[in-house]
């Protein structure tokens, strides 16, 4: 891959200690030094805020407080030092509801489980080399869901799903927009 990691700061939220260290050892491998471990996504937070590392590798599912959760914290709490950290979500579940639901979270890139080392970096070296564009609404602040940039869209108005159009969003967007 040939990137040089040894400078980022990492936050492993991993509640399992066999896989927190198996992250760890591969991240280690990777070349990263700086490296914070968590349990949950309390304990995190905690640590996140004090830190404010330069990535954050949740896994899903964990108590008190889940990968999900610990997302939404950061994107939209005021004690959070970094909104537009990128948020690497490890979970076991590929189903399109669960990738929706960790999207619609805010998080930045999907990890499923089982994963090669390769993999890992290449999540890494993505949220590096091509950082999203950030939105913000009244109901969602994250990276923009939109990943193709190749023109091929042809609709250019306020609101790009063809659900919105259905649902009236359209008509009450232009409304107020002309304000």
């Amino acid at each position: 891959m040939g990137f040089k990691f040894e400078k980022l700061s990492m936050l492993v939220v991993e509640d399992t200690q066999p896989m927190q260290k198996l992250l760890v050892s591969v991240l280690e491998t990777l070349g990263i030094r700086n490296i914070q471990t968590a349990v949950d996504g309390e304990d995190a937070f905690r640590l996140f805020r004090h830190s404010n590392h330069d990535i954050v590798l949740s896994d899903w599912y964990m108590a008190p407080m889940d990968g999900i959760e610990l997302t939404r914290l950061i994107r939209k709490s005021p004690a959070s030092p970094n909104k537009l950290v990128p948020v690497i979500l490890i979970t076991g579940f590929s189903a399109w509801p669960r990738v929706a639901e960790a999207r619609d979270a805010g998080v930045t890139e999907f990890l499923v489980k089982p994963f090669t080392a390769h993999d890992l970096a290449r999540r890494i070296a993505h949220v590096i080399n091509k950082p999203r564009d950030f939105i913000e609404t009244y109901d969602f602040f994250g990276p923009d869901r939109r990943r193709r940039r190749d023109g091929t869209s042809t609709y250019t108005g306020p609101l790009r799903r063809d659900e919105d159009r259905k649902n009236g969003k359209l008509d009450l967007e232009m409304r107020g927009s002309q304000k």
